[in-house]
């Protein structure tokens, strides 16, 4: 997959796409069948398959000092996007310049001159254009102006009510990262390189790869049975864990990270990206007074995390 960033300067081997536009934070079930619909007009006018997002999320853009919300980062959608076999990602660079331009002026400049779209594909719920002047009906009525196609997907529900990162931050936020999944199609998933951290699990005989959560929607705090998968180096692989996300308030923590033990794994993988599926939930935070109270605590927790992970397919 290429990523392309710049509207103004496009190789010509990546415009004339099919393309699905959207923030596509999570890129979950509903997002998916937009990006098939996409892949479907590709296929019928022999032509890549691509999807336009912005970076930053133009949310973020307006409201800078907004509490975090995404899903994952860039470098996890664009993961996640690779996975689905889309050709392009034209990620853009949402800043004054783009986001003062009309519905008609993105139309014009980003879809025909910039790319050359041959068809667009949006979800009956997109806006676009400065003050979110342009929305699917009027897209509708550029492309048949300007000459390209045109596709309006419906929204999509499950029995947990319509797939949207509105209904998937809830229900991480409760504790439910299965009824997640439902809506994403995968595991929610927290991506990063290991950090340093202050070394207890490993004196506590528990030694913990950490993740930074900076910038992203903050499940409810406890302990999770977890998948995890070292991207790189020597020890790449699939491996089950149990982790915990929050303070860590048995040591005064001021900082949400989280934290993964992963089961049979030794090796140093400081610095390392590793990408980490909460599956269940099993407890919220606790505060114990002795760290034999808390040893006691890990050992059941791991040992309920392994029993969960024992039927669970990646």
């Amino acid at each position: 997959m290429r990523i392309v960033r710049d509207f103004l300067y496009v190789e010509p081997e990546d415009r004339e796409a099919s393309v699905a536009i959207g923030n596509f934070d999570g890129v979950h079930l509903g997002h998916q069948s937009v990006i098939d619909l996409a892949r479907q007009r590709a296929r019928e006018l022999a032509c890549p398959l691509g999807v336009i997002t912005f970076e930053p999320h133009p949310r973020s853009y307006f409201a800078p000092n907004a509490p975090a919300f995404r899903l994952m980062s860039a470098a996890a959608r664009a993961n996640r996007l690779e996975k689905l076999n889309v050709d392009l990602l034209y990620e853009l660079n949402f800043n004054a310049a783009l986001s003062s331009l009309s519905a008609h002026e993105f139309a014009r400049e980003v879809i025909v001159k910039g790319f050359g779209l041959k068809h667009v594909v949006v979800g009956a719920d997109f806006y676009f254009g400065k003050g979110r002047s342009g929305n699917s009906a009027l897209l509708v009525e550029m492309g048949a102006e300007m000459g390209f196609g045109v596709t309006v997907a419906p929204l999509i529900s499950g029995l947990q009510g319509e797939f949207s990162s509105t209904n998937i931050r809830q229900a991480l936020g409760d504790g439910k990262p299965e009824i997640a999944a439902q809506m994403l199609g995968h595991w929610h998933r927290i991506d990063g390189n290991v950090i340093g951290g202050d070394q207890r699990g490993r004196d506590l005989g528990y030694p913990t790869a950490n993740l930074a959560l900076g910038g992203l929607h903050l499940p409810k705090f406890g302990v999770y049975a977890v998948l995890v998968d070292v991207l790189e180096g020597p020890h790449s692989g699939h491996y089950l864990g149990a982790a915990s996300i929050g303070l860590r308030p048995t040591f005064g923590g001021e900082t949400p990270n989280l934290e993964v033990f992963i089961f049979d794994f030794s090796g140093d993988i400081y610095e390392t990206p590793i990408s980490v599926a909460l599956v269940a939930f099993q407890r919220p935070e606790l505060k114990f007074d002795t760290l034999k109270e808390l040893i006691t605590q890990i050992d059941a927790d791991c040992v309920l995390s392994r029993e969960i992970l024992a039927n669970i397919e990646a």
